[in-house]
Order: C-alpha cells, then structure tokens, then sequence
C-alpha cells in the first residue's frame, strides 16, 4: 500500500513540474529561466546535501543565466546556466 501511495505522488510531483514548463513553452527566454532555476537547485543540493535549497528572489541579479540560490544554515551561492538552463557552473559565496 505504501508503494502505491508514494508512486501515485511521485506521478502528481512529475505532473506539475510538466505543467510549469508547458505553462512557459512558447516563451524560449522563460523556459530556459525556469529550467535554470532547477537546474541550479538541484546542482547546490548534489553538492551540498542540505534540504529546503531554493532560489533567491530578494537579491536582484543583473546578469542573465545567473541565480544567486539560498541553502539554509549554509550560506548562499552562485549558478550560472547555459542558454538551455543547464547549470555549468556553482560557487559557493564568501560574503564579510
């Protein structure tokens, strides 16, 4: 029964995230923003370990391709993407 339950999740999870991209599908710019903001958390969560990472929405951020991503209790750090939101690189910032 558990494994029914955490399939049929695991099925709405990937449903959304399909539902994010299509809802941006036409728009190449928002589509690669959006894969990029993914990518990037995903990229500090492999390298980090730590839950709950997410994307910085209080720091403006100028320059295109680049996230600034918050990991709780371990700072912040920088991704930069590809033109197809795949994340190339991370690094970790020193601020003070």
């Amino acid at each position: 029964m558990h494994i029914l339950t955490r399939s049929v999740l695991g099925f709405s999870l990937l449903g959304l995230v399909a539902c994010d991209e299509l809802a941006v599908a036409n728009d190449p710019v928002a589509l690669a923003d959006l894969r990029g903001q993914k990518s990037c958390v995903a990229a500090v969560t492999a390298e980090t370990g730590a839950a709950n990472v997410a994307i910085n929405t209080t720091i403006p951020v100028i320059e295109v391709q680049r996230f600034i991503v918050d990991v709780p209790g371990g700072g912040m750090w920088t991704c930069v993407t590809d033109a197809n939101g795949k994340a190339l690189e991370i690094v970790e910032r020193k601020n003070g």
